[in-house]
């Protein structure tokens, strides 16, 4: 009887050691550096924490390691406390991310360790050196586009789809005006007109963002500070104005936007930081609309992505990356400089975790 009772607690031994072993491995992910915001406010509530990596926790779980992340204006809004939808503090910002698969949950089919992905949706935050995802939060990441050009496609790529594919209804052949297209949004919206084989004026600030906008296609570019500009794109139409404009600062330039818009053209409003004042008749003589861009169906934004991802395959798409490039420690400068645009050149402003 002693003999085999020594064999089962062996046995039992081995066996619960071997749990054990399990379990810390799948617990025990060690620590990352990650943005953690613990108060809404000015950028200075942005600081960097040493926090756990995330594990899988449901079956469809993924573990990105975030090699890119990217920075959106609304970002900082959610930061200020000032957006409609307030995360639950203590929480890390950030949306877009591009990397590799770190690890995933028993249930995920579509993706392996060493995977190169892009986020579309994270659970925890892109600020980070990890983030955790659903499956569905991520997309493949085509060999010909760069991590950093990842961390660029979620938020700029879908938005600027919405706007004018579903929500302003793109045909080919049709005049888009890209009002503040230097930016990551205005951008994508450049190149996605482009490839509806639409003729494309885009406006800007700078000399950089002038001469950018010149490299990607633009039909006519002209200078939103010049006091004259709204006058030199009706002239660039021969008078007949604009079909689409998909527009990033609407408290701004709404009131200009209808003097510019065709008959039966629409305005999509991407972006707004305050009120304005237009004049409704002028909406009324060229049956024109106005339309809010947000968010759309899992369907719509499924639909997004395949022509995201086939834009990016084929080269119509190729994201513009703003310099510098930041680290986590100088997030503070880069929420500043996606407002102001003062100390970074155009394009889309990235974040290197790793760094």
């Amino acid at each position: 009887m002693g003999f085999p009772f020594l064999l089962l607690v062996l046995a039992i031994f081995i066996d619960k050691f071997h749990c054990e072993t399990i379990i810390e491995s799948c617990t025990s992910q060690g620590t990352m550096e990650a943005i953690r915001v613990k108060s809404f406010g000015e950028p200075e509530v942005l600081t960097v924490d040493t926090v756990p990596i995330p594990s899988p926790v449901a079956g469809d779980d993924v573990v990105v390691k975030v090699i890119a992340a990217g920075v959106n204006p609304v970002d900082t809004y959610i930061r200020a406390g000032a957006y409609a939808r307030k995360p639950e503090l203590p929480y890390t910002p950030g949306a877009d991310g591009g990397g590799e698969v770190h690890s995933v949950g028993a249930d995920v089919k579509d993706f392996k360790p060493g995977d190169r992905v892009y986020i579309t949706a994270s659970k925890s935050g892109t600020y980070a050196q990890y983030s955790l995802c659903s499956a569905s939060g991520i997309q493949k990441l085509p060999d010909n586009v760069t991590y950093e050009q990842g961390a660029a496609l979620n938020v700029a790529y879908r938005t600027a789809y919405r706007a004018l594919v579903v929500r302003a209804r793109v045909q080919q052949g049709q005049t888009v005006l890209v009002h503040g297209a230097s930016g990551g949004v205005g951008l994508a919206g450049v190149q996605l007109a482009k490839a509806h084989k639409c003729k494309v004026i885009g406006t800007a600030g700078t000399a950089d963002g002038i001469e950018l906008l010149k490299t990607q296609g633009c039909d006519f570019v002209f200078n939103h500070r010049d006091e004259n500009y709204v006058e030199e794109i009706v002239k660039a139409t021969e008078g007949k104005g604009v079909d689409i404009i998909l527009e990033m600062l609407a408290n701004v330039n709404l009131a200009k936007d209808l003097e510019l818009l065709g008959h039966g053209g629409c305005v999509a409003v991407i972006g707004n930081r305050g009120n304005v004042e237009i004049n409704p008749r002028l909406l009324m003589q060229k049956e024109a609309s106005v339309v809010g861009v947000m968010g759309g169906t899992p369907e719509e934004i499924a639909a997004a992505f395949t022509a995201i991802n086939t834009g990016l395959t084929d080269g119509s798409l190729s994201p513009v990356i703003s310099s510098p490039v930041y680290t986590l420690k100088d997030v503070p400068a880069a929420h500043v400089d996606v407002i102001a645009r003062k100390k970074c050149s155009p394009g889309k402003i990235i974040i290197k975790p790793w760094d």
